[in-house]
């Protein structure tokens, strides 16, 4: 028997009319902004009537260090849900929105897979209500204002050589990484280096999913350093009059959306800040709205638990206020097999040695989070080729550790399938087990905060930094900006710089490369090793089989 893909699944779901989703957990009609029939935009009246009300429970869904053998976050993330909804709870989850660059490159879409799916697939991994395209807009209303004020007489004093300000799209192009502007004589402005990140990269998109309401969000816009006058003196987006056009493309964009999951449960999916430059978390709005409708909400961050949790904690928790009752961490036996050493090709034959080894990688991940005074428990999230013997070596590694697994298969049965988990989320976050507190706290040096995560986290010896990169922890504390959380931009597949060094490697140095201030989203970006800010399109991209049928509907799609 075949196996419908993803795409098929997703057109036959029983989509509800949002305003009926809506409902389920109070919102009224009034309340919303459709776009169309299946999707809507909550209005800040409404959210702002909320915020009196109490909070619900929230958890995190996580994962291992991902490997190309895959693991399944926002499946587990939407299969959780419906779980917690088909027990008698009222659960939302909180997404991020996909970027188009992995959509037609080689990642493919984010709106989970098989029956633990959020619809309408097609419009939420393509255009879906526009967002990603308004932030594109206002990052690049920024760029066009940054030149014209250069070319109108520059009053701010703007060193050409220092705007630390590049352009975005929302696609895969590694031609525009690095780019001349201006050419082409007198008339069109002086020409400079420039070049183009990913709209995800962008620090528009950060502030957009760190902002309570429009009048924060004009505020981080503003506060957004765009470059440096010759004498180094940095110049803020405010100085040239950007940040109340920019608020004005990005004031419907600021509205979370809502849609449902394959089974007609409520869904946000709001924001999608890069996970590795930026913090992986979907919108702080989102998921303080979801907080006030629901008694549990399960929310997602990127990678695996050594950088999307992290920052989850440290940076999102930290500015919204908001504390996890409970964390789920993702492993397949499958991805367990290459941190033990298993070639991708040899993934199919079973090795429990390989799955216990691979553990090593689980419990240094369990033992990080509970570092944050949360509880974990794990889910196996199961695959066909899975067996007896493999399962049972993640359940004696995850109880090793003071924690459960569970075996789960919500891609192949939805809600049904996550039931076992569900319960026992439920019941870990009714136990009063929490007691969520940061790393680190804000008022030790950005160098020790950096230190910090190194060796709590990713179990590094020490970091290494030239004399530039410590003049610049000092000149960024001397500027005001030393209580600023670190956010860590480093490979995902291990807790080294290694991407090679699968497992739960120790004892590395992580060196420092860059440091970058988003001084809007108030974090301090360090770069380690290797990060791409503008993804290239693999050999064989996926818009090479993305195509319409004769019945206009959209095939290759994943």
């Amino acid at each position: 028997m075949s196996v419908k893909s993803d795409i098929e699944i997703a057109r036959e779901a029983k989509s509800k009319p949002i305003q009926e989703v809506a409902s389920k957990v109070g919102v009224p009609i009034d309340a919303i902004v459709p776009y169309g029939t299946t999707k809507a935009k909550i209005s800040f009246d409404f959210i702002e009537s909320l915020k009196n009300k109490p909070d619900a429970k929230l958890v995190l869904v996580t994962a291992i260090s991902p490997t190309p053998a895959g693991e399944g976050k926002t499946t587990t993330t939407v299969g959780l849900t419906d779980g917690l909804n088909r027990i008698g709870k009222k659960a939302i989850c909180c997404l991020r929105e996909p970027s188009l660059g992995p959509c037609f490159g080689m990642k493919g879409g984010a709106a989970g897979g098989g029956y633990a799916q959020v619809v309408p697939m097609e419009d939420i991994n393509l255009h879906f209500t526009g967002d990603f395209h308004a932030i594109t807009s206002a990052h690049n209303l920024l760029s066009a204002l940054i030149d014209n004020h250069i070319y109108w007489g520059n009053k701010s004093q703007i060193d050409s050589r220092r705007i630390a300000w590049k352009r975005v799209m929302d696609m895969n192009d590694r031609a525009l990484r690095s780019i001349v502007n201006s050419m082409g004589g007198v008339s069109n402005g002086y020409p400079r280096e420039d070049g183009f990140d990913i709209t995800v990269a962008s620090e528009v998109m950060a502030i957009l999913c760190l902002a309570m309401d429009l009048k924060d969000l004009e505020r981080r816009l503003g506060n957004i350093v765009i470059g440096y006058t010759r004498d180094k003196k940095p110049v803020l987006c405010r100085d040239i009059n950007a940040h109340g056009a920019m608020t004005v493309l990005l004031k419907d964009a600021l509205q979370p959306n809502l849609v449902q999951t394959l089974e007609n449960n409520p869904a946000f999916i709001h924001g999608g800040p890069f996970a590795n430059i930026a913090h992986g978390c979907n919108s702080v709005l989102a998921t303080k709205t979801a907080l006030k409708l629901a008694d549990i909400v399960v929310t997602e961050a990127g990678f695996g638990a050594d950088l999307g949790a992290e920052k989850f904690f440290d940076i999102k928790c930290r500015k919204a206020g908001i504390a996890p009752s409970a964390v789920v961490i993702v492993a397949t036996v499958r991805a367990l097999k290459m941190h033990g050493g298993v070639a991708k090709d040899d993934l199919k034959a079973e090795n429990a040695a390989a799955v216990a080894k691979g553990c090593d990688n689980l419990k240094r991940h369990i033992e990080n989070v509970n570092k944050f005074g949360v509880p974990a428990v794990v889910c196996i999230n199961k695959f066909i080729t899975d067996t007896d013997a493999e399962v049972q070596e993640v359940m004696k590694a995850a109880e090793s550790m003071g924690t459960r697994a569970f075996l789960c298969t919500h891609w192949a049965d939805g809600g049904k399938g996550t039931e076992a988990i569900a319960t026992h989320v439920a019941e870990l976050v009714s136990s009063g087990k929490a007691n969520f507190k940061p790393l680190y706290p804000d008022d030790i040096s950005l160098r020790d905060k950096v230190k910090t995560i190194v060796t709590e986290i990713y179990r590094g010896a020490d970091i290494s930094c030239d004399s530039a990169i410590e003049a610049r922890f000092k000149e960024l504390e001397a500027g005001g900006y030393g209580k600023f959380p670190v956010c860590m931009a480093k490979t995902q597949y291990s807790f080294s710089t290694d991407p090679n060094k699968r497992g739960a490697p120790t004892g590395h140095i992580v060196p420092i490369r860059e440091l970058r201030l988003s001084a809007g989203a108030e974090f301090i970006v360090v770069v380690t090793g290797e990060i791409m800010t503008m993804p290239g399109l693999p050999k064989v991209p996926a818009a090479d089989t993305i195509r319409l049928n004769e019945q206009g509907q959209i095939e290759g799609l994943f």
